[in-house]
């Protein structure tokens, strides 16, 4: 049986972080409330990225005393005592329209931002170095995001500006014991996939100090992770930690918090209203799938057009095991170079047991595919998360030549990877291609010797991409990857910029020279 256990004194006694730094709704209670029910701003995310212009208790005593009592009245208070969040500055106007990979260099000085001390009254948290933004309503650095960023950046010559993203992130770490959704007080209570130890992988570092942080840094999030593991029972998970049915343990997607998203509170009020089961678990379900980075899809619903079914913690993803299943072997490996045996062999053997509970429980009928505590089974969804394995190297070849026949049949568009063949309405499905998605196939499938299907996948995706900036002069979130346009759906319009699109297609045009439409 594969244990994993916090020392008991972390366990019970380490304060929770968003206790340490409270949020919006901590802060502003009833007027928070007004303003998202109410709906002050098209987008709930606007409020909590605004910054109090005096000390919350000051301003919440105003408006115990003088409640507005109107809408108008509700807006002119907010307008008074709080400052509006930075727009993003536009790209610059050129005379001539720039090539795909001059754009892509182009955007990077739009979508930095410099070391940022935090301000009194904003959610925003401190950065010791500069960072870059995703673009449009997402102002802050973001956790996965960063990783397919970087990869662009890299491959730009922009190390500098990369190994600064690593420092803020090794800050955060520091103070919260894991990095953060995004840089913001509201998303303190969950993190995103775990990818960095990806980052530290591109261009590991030489210097034995920097490296002896980086594996300080990768061992406390790892602590963050595993810290149910205390408490998790058989058919009874704590935190993030699941107890299989052979008593090992994999991992699922939470939040600490149980209340609506302070940035979607209103749709999350919503959701829960149309659901029978306590708004509470819905809300978890809603923030744990946040978590995730698929926010939303189908792979976490019951139903799958009806988002009020949502049972994200009742899954166990392929996608998080195989991330967790690569931080462990890369600590490992760290540990080994600093001649630590124990801490080498302490991680190498919880892989170890990692890697048989994914491939006997995530595993089945030829396929990778998350698996649902509530029936014991793997579920029918077909997802991109199937390639996570290969990603991470998890995979026998057995198991890869699978899954590289399974994303041809099932999961290749004519412009992309699909993200699921679930056309439920959801952003995280059909007809959207993601490009982390796009990345992550594509390497995976060129790491197991399917070099082919590989540069079909890249080429697919480029030229989408291309076709799109032709179109529109710009970088989006994500795309329409059956008909090769916009992408859609989701809580918020279309967003520009766009961080992890730029680094992967820059990536992949560094990977395959050939697929540059302007050469």
């Amino acid at each position: 049986m594969h244990r994993y256990f916090l020392p008991l004194f972390l366990a019970f006694t380490a304060p929770s972080t968003f206790a340490q730094t409270p949020s919006p709704a901590d802060l502003f209670g009833p007027l928070f409330v007004e303003v998202q029910t109410q709906k002050i701003f098209p987008d709930g995310k606007t409020f909590v990225d605004m910054t109090a212009r005096r000390p919350a208790a000051d301003i919440m005593a105003d408006y115990q005393a003088h409640t507005p009592q109107t809408r108008a009245a509700l807006v002119a208070f907010v307008a008074a005592n709080f400052d509006p969040p930075a727009e993003p500055a536009s790209p610059p106007l050129s005379g001539q329209r720039l090539t795909l990979k001059a754009h892509i260099a182009s955007l990077w000085p739009q979508l930095a931002r410099p070391a940022l001390e935090a301000q009194a009254g904003s959610s925003a948290l401190s950065l010791p170095e500069a960072y870059v933004v995703p673009g449009g309503r997402f102002r802050e650095i973001y956790y996965w995001d960063s990783y397919f960023t970087m990869l662009g950046l890299y491959a730009d010559g922009q190390d500098a500006l990369a190994q600064s993203m690593l420092t803020d992130f090794e800050s955060l770490i520091e103070r919260y014991g894991h990095i953060p959704n995004g840089a913001r007080s509201y998303y303190l209570s969950r993190s995103q996939p775990p990818v960095f130890a990806l980052m530290l992988e591109i261009k590991p570092s030489a210097d034995p100090g920097k490296q002896s942080r980086e594996l300080a840094a990768l061992r406390r999030e790892h602590d963050f992770w595993m810290a149910g593991s205390y408490c998790a029972i058989k058919y009874k998970p704590c935190q993030r930690v699941v107890v299989m049915p052979d008593g090992s343990q994999l991992n699922r997607y939470w939040d600490d918090r149980d209340t609506p998203r302070e940035e979607s509170y209103a749709e999350d009020v919503a959701t829960a209203t149309k659901s029978d089961r306590p708004a509470a678990e819905v809300y978890r379900d809603l923030r744990a799938a946040a978590e995730s980075g698929w926010d939303f899809s189908s792979r976490w619903l019951k139903e799958p057009m009806d988002l009020s079914s949502i049972h994200t913690t009742d899954i166990v993803p392929v996608d998080l095991n195989s991330l967790l299943w690569k931080q462990e072997t890369v600590i490992a490996d760290r540990c080994r170079k600093l001649a630590d045996i124990v801490c080498a062999t302490q991680y190498d053997n919880w892989a170890k047991a990692r890697k048989k509970s994914i491939t006997r429980y995530l595993w089945r009928d030829h396929r990778f595919a998350d698996y649902d505590l509530g029936t014991g089974r793997p579920t029918l969804t077909v997802s991109a998360a199937m390639l996570y394995p290969l990603f991470v190297g998890l995979a026998t070849d057995a198991q890869a030549r699978a899954t590289a026949r399974l994303t041809r049949l099932q999961l290749t568009a004519q412009g992309g990877l699909r993200t699921t063949q679930n056309p439920a309405g959801q952003q995280w499905d059909s007809p959207n291609g993601w490009a982390p998605l796009q990345w992550i196939a594509v390497k995976g499938l060129s790491d197991y010797g399917f070099d082919k299907q590989a540069h079909d996948l890249a080429s697919r995706f480029i030229r989408t991409v291309n076709l799109t900036y032709r179109d529109t002069s710009k970088m989006l979130e994500k795309y329409d990857i059956e008909t090769r346009r916009p992408g859609g759906g989701g809580e918020y319009p279309l967003q520009d910029g766009f961080g992890w699109t730029n680094g992967v297609t820059r990536a992949l045009l560094a990977k395959y020279p050939d697929l540059d439409p302007d050469q």
